[in-house]
């Protein structure tokens, strides 16, 4: 078994010398197999760089975004429609928080809170979220249950 690799290895082995050194086509087929290696050399080179300078890339977008999220943000006060949008956008993202109940007002950073829900626990509970919300700088809540007087 053996001997059959080396001879099948020693066989192409002297094919490959036959075809290169041929001494009619010999030296085109070199210059053919120099121009091929090299090609291949060179898209390999081209596609390592590639390769390199996108994950270089990205590390520095990964980087630049981790750095982006620890800075602290300077924003400036919202004004009061701003505050009022904010406050409906956070409030609402809970589900069980009636968009349709409530009316959301803002005046000097104070969030006026209007309308019917169906308990006291509820309406404490909006409360409670809209006073959790940054640039809120207070809260009137003029909830009520549903079927009480207004006040």
């Amino acid at each position: 078994m053996m001997k059959a690799r080396v001879f099948a290895f020693g066989a192409a082995v002297g094919a490959a010398l036959g075809y290169l050194f041929d001494p009619e086509r010999g030296r085109r087929r070199r210059h053919a197999v120099r121009e091929r290696s090299t090609a291949t050399a060179r898209r390999v080179v081209r596609r390592i760089e590639r390769r390199s300078r996108a994950s270089t890339l990205h590390a520095i977008g990964h980087t630049r975004g981790v750095l982006h999220r620890l800075r602290p943000s300077a924003r400036e006060p919202l004004d009061d429609a701003g505050l009022a949008h904010k406050v409906e956008s956070v409030l609402y993202r809970d589900r069980s928080v009636p968009k349709g109940r409530i009316s959301i007002n803002a005046e000097d950073g104070t969030v006026f809170l209007r309308g019917e829900l169906d308990d006291a626990v509820q309406i404490e509970d909006v409360a409670t979220a809209v006073r959790r919300i940054p640039g809120v700088g207070g809260v009137v809540n003029l909830l009520h249950p549903v079927g009480t007087a207004t006040v």
